[in-house]
């Protein structure tokens, strides 16, 4: 049975609001987490143009990032190894020089500021994986170029095990700029004969194209993963892109069905973007509570063994 055994982490964002949590909170979700069989967290990245988890002298300096209050990389790390769950690290998003197309420049902050992390941070007993926070559909050769550098830098400083969780170029999002299931799969085969030996996990999400296609692209993503010696993991989101807010819960049964196609397709592991707003009995949406409860119950009816 497929259950949901990572989620992401996302506090430094720009697209759903913060819940203002204290350590408490933060706490008491990581326990709900745990209660449902999740094992893995994944900040969905460390700082994004001028937030950060952490005061980072190396992003202070070249960013003029605005001051950190808490050290939420010490938090998520403490609540991680409390609760033995993996912590996977999201790199640096600078929202500027990447989109622009100064790649070598996100490479170099990047360098810099993981380096840092690693002095800071490297020896804590969760920290078990790397997250390229880049995310890309297409092939974009200059963006394939930070995952190589980076990849690159990262096994030298930590050798674990390196996530992408790339989109699909999908209606959903594009609308009338989506691309056709064959060009996606085409691009896809070019990219990963690029990363392949570099990046180890792949994990799409699954958000973006009508359910009655999902199937077939996550037994393509499954396909390419096994052709290139990719992990594939699914992204199963658990936010609802049909409705005109962004972004509400999901509804359980779709969330099911998702998961069930992930499952068929032969994934190795599903994630979640994102437990603590869209599935945590602790959101700020109460719709999300009632996820949650929903979700628990359906492990329970299908024997899963609660921790």
């Amino acid at each position: 049975m497929a259950i949901l055994k990572g989620t992401f982490l996302d506090e430094i964002t720009h697209d759903i609001p913060s819940q203002n949590w204290t350590k408490k909170d933060w706490a008491k979700d990581f326990d709900a987490m745990h209660a449902v069989g999740i094992d893995t967290v994944i900040l969905i990245r460390a700082g994004y143009k001028q937030h950060t988890v952490f005061e980072s002298e190396v992003l202070k300096k070249e960013m003029n990032t605005f001051p950190v209050y808490d050290d939420l990389m010490d938090l998520f790390l403490e609540q991680a190894e409390r609760c033995g769950m993996n912590f996977y690290f999201g790199l640096y998003d600078s929202g500027k020089y990447w989109v622009n197309g100064e790649y070598q420049k996100e490479i170099e902050v990047n360098k810099a500021f993981c380096d840092e992390v690693v002095q800071k941070y490297g020896d804590r007993k969760a920290f078990k994986g790397w997250y390229v926070s880049h995310e890309i559909g297409r092939y974009e050769k200059g963006v394939l170029d930070v995952y190589e550098e980076l990849s690159i830098h990262l096994k030298k400083l930590k050798d674990q095990p390196i996530l992408i969780s790339p989109y699909v170029h999908g209606v959903k999002q594009f609308s009338d700029e989506a691309i056709s299931f064959d060009d996606h799969t085409n691009e896809w085969r070019k990219i990963f004969d690029h990363i392949s030996g570099l990046i180890d996990i792949v994990a799409f999400q699954d958000g973006q194209v009508g359910y009655d296609e999902l199937q077939n692209y996550l037994m393509a993503h499954k396909q390419l993963a096994d052709e290139f010696n990719l992990e594939c993991w699914s992204n199963v989101e658990s936010f609802d892109r049909d409705m005109p807010i962004k972004f509400l819960p999901l509804p359980f049964k779709n969330l099911r069905y998702k998961m069930e196609l992930a499952e068929k397709a032969g994934v190795e592991n599903l994630i979640t973007f994102e437990f603590s707003h869209f599935m945590s009995p602790n959101s700020v949406y109460p719709a999300a509570h009632g996820l949650y409860d929903q979700y628990k119950s359906w492990l329970l009816d299908q024997g899963y063994q609660l921790p």
